[in-house]
């Protein structure tokens, strides 16, 4: 629980929880910085309405799990309704709980590829596609990260700073550093389709 003072009346508000998937849109992707803007807005803004929580990215999806009050995640969540950097928003809960899983984390970006992954326990969980999850698999995907951030703590490297990198950057580096030879013989193929055409029209 957590109390807000006022001289007159004090107001109690219930801690809630806000968990949600959604998919990064074309517009997301074309702007390099898209994931280190989110973040560092975020950062901000949430720190401003105590939120607390982490924002995880991969293979195309966002997966966010914050914390704070009711009003606070829904103004939230209806900001993020109106954000086209993403699309195909899912609330996977909303709910009232306890305490909070990543009090010390305005807003932790995490990047989920395989190729960045050391954890063996969120390997199981690549390549990220929480669409394609089982119902409350996202609870235990949840309970990973919450096992991570508390070693962070025990070991004084909470970070609530944002992970600089481009969306763009990682995933085309990515895809064209695994299909190098996929690309290479499209575009032989591609130039043999267009020599053929020439020519038959000669």
């Amino acid at each position: 629980m957590s109390t807000l003072n006022d001289s007159t009346n004090p107001v109690t508000a219930e801690l809630y929880q806000l968990v949600y998937l959604s998919q990064i849109t074309s517009t997301g992707l074309s702007d390099s910085g898209t994931l280190n803007d989110i973040a560092e807005i975020a950062v901000n803004r949430n720190k401003e309405d105590n939120i607390t929580g982490i924002l995880c990215y991969g293979n195309g999806y966002f997966l966010q799990c914050v914390e704070g009050t009711e009003q606070a995640l829904t103004d939230l969540k209806n900001r993020l309704l109106l954000d086209d950097r993403h699309k195909n928003l899912k609330i996977l809960d909303f709910s009232a709980i306890a305490e909070r899983r990543f009090a010390g984390w305005s807003l932790r970006s995490i990047t989920l590829e395989r190729w960045m992954v050391s954890e063996p326990k969120l390997k199981d969980f690549m390549p990220f596609t929480p669409d394609k999850w089982a119902p409350n698999e996202y609870k235990e995907f949840l309970a990973i990260l919450q096992r991570y951030y508390e070693e962070q703590v025990e070991s004084d490297k909470v970070d609530t700073q944002p992970i600089k990198y481009s969306t763009l950057g990682l995933t085309l580096g990515k895809v064209i550093g695994q299909h190098q030879v996929f690309f290479l013989i499209q575009a032989i193929l591609g130039a043999l389709i267009v020599l053929a055409l020439f020519w038959l029209l000669l």
